[in-house]
């Protein structure tokens, strides 16, 4: 902790300052390992994000309900939840890429049968949730590992970038994904989508079949799994940065995140577009957060986390507001790439702060609390969310939560001492594990 008489040295990286610039913003792709697992999950999400705009497009046609698109939501990531400390445990316990080929050859099964349910006309609405939320449950068994396993597969200095290209391939598949999706959807029809989304999966597994980690040493964690989860959330609690970052990620989850649930609602109800188009619209936000990681990397290497994330917040505020405000579709288009910048900014910010401060024996416990944060946020924030646009409308709903947004990111702004934590440079990640006790 830092003392609060003393101005905290910002944690830029080495060498970040002299070494801004568009190069920069892809320096981790110099690394054969990362390179690998970049490009294959690139190819995966694609797929991905395929299945996820089917997914709420089919449910919203079948049913007219906005709050059935919100319950799926809330299933599909429910899993993530309630799995997050197991998840934790795993990725601290075992070798993080032997955890990811299981649980990403389970959720192309799912991916699969999603097909099959389609092809043979049993997608009925349960079907579709039912097996929306198994496949929550690949994914929250997982997701630690996937991001712990990025820290193994560079250096220190490139971390940064590394977690900016990862959410760059992730939102890139975002963009273009959505926008496949509306066509194959619309020519081909769902079932192809999550044809697709299966077959792409093979990319992800071979990409974890031939690269050569090395999982850093680090004592196992001990006991059962619920005293290893209460031994992270400890760790949490006695380090305001990594605190903070988790509140905040939270208050992106439920406020922001859900604008991705709600777009087939703004495509039919409110721009009166179809599949097509629709597509476009959620491959916006996608395409926004590309550019948003190009310019983070080029650039915010060199910021202050903290100030980074509270401009963020109001830029991600404000292109929301605008998205509910837009008189026309190609306005909402607009506005919809600008919230995937202001997005990708703030949640690739707060992660960073997350992996650089923790220590490296509490990795996975630690991001599985900071990753069931976020997937509480969200799909509480979707059902919610969906709810108020029956009622009120999307418009309103939108425009509500980026008023808060934007109010939350002013005040860490007038406050700077409020998140300046955010950017301790002494951190745990950079001492060896039995150096870190956790209160």
């Amino acid at each position: 902790m830092t003392d609060p008489q003393v101005e905290p040295q910002v944690d830029r990286m080495p060498g970040a300052t002299a070494s801004r610039g568009l190069l920069q913003a892809v320096a981790a792709l110099r690394h054969r390992d990362f390179a690998l697992f970049w490009t294959g999950a690139l190819l995966s999400n694609i797929g991905t994000w395929m299945q996820n705009i089917t997914v709420p497009y089919v449910l919203y046609h079948q049913t007219g309900s906005a709050s059935w698109v919100g319950f799926a939501a809330f299933m599909q990531f429910l899993p993530s939840v309630l799995l997050g400390p197991l998840a934790g445990s795993l990725a601290d316990r075992f070798q993080r890429r032997f955890v990811l080929l299981v649980s990403q050859a389970f959720a192309a099964v799912v991916a699969f049968v999603m097909w099959g349910a389609f092809v043979t006309g049993r997608a009925t609405p349960g079907v579709i949730v039912a097996l929306v939320t198994l496949n929550g449950v690949t994914f929250g068994l997982g997701i630690a590992s996937w991001q712990a396993l990025v820290t193994e597969l560079v250096p220190r200095e490139a971390l940064l970038n590394a977690i900016t290209l990862n959410s760059a391939q992730f939102n890139g598949a975002r963009a273009f994904g959505p926008a496949l999706g509306g066509i194959v959807v619309a020519r081909w029809g769902p079932s192809w989508a999550f044809l697709v989304n299966g077959i792409s999966y093979v990319t992800v597994l071979a990409a974890l079949m031939v690269i050569r980690s090395e999982t850093r040493q680090h004592a196992r964690p001990q006991g059962r799994v619920w005293s290893q989860f209460r031994e992270g959330v400890d760790y949490i609690r006695a380090r305001p940065g990594i605190a903070l970052a988790m509140k905040l990620v939270a208050a992106v989850g439920f406020l922001g995140s859900p604008v991705f649930q709600l777009a087939p609602v703004l495509a039919r109800d409110v721009f009166h577009v179809g599949a097509s188009a629709y597509g476009l619209l959620t491959g916006a936000l996608g395409g926004g957060a590309v550019v948003g990681a190009a310019l983070l990397g080029a650039l915010g290497m060199g910021l202050r986390r903290s100030r980074l994330v509270a401009v963020s917040l109001v830029g991600y505020g404000l292109a929301l507001a605008g998205l509910a405000a837009a008189p026309s579709f190609g306005v909402g288009v607009a506005f919809m790439a600008l919230a995937g910048m202001g997005y990708l900014a703030a949640v690739a910010s707060l992660q960073t702060t997350v992996q650089v401060l923790v220590a490296e024996s509490l990795r996975g416990r630690v991001l599985a609390v900071y990753l069931m944060t976020f997937t509480a946020a969200y799909p509480l924030g979707a059902l919610v969310q969906g709810w108020l646009a029956d009622h009120i409308g999307a418009r309103a709903t939108i425009g509500s939560a980026a008023t808060i947004l934007v109010v939350l990111g002013v005040s860490l702004l007038i406050r700077p001492r409020a998140s300046r934590e955010m950017d301790d440079h002494r951190s745990d990640a950079a001492l060896p594990a039995d150096a870190v006790a956790v209160p």
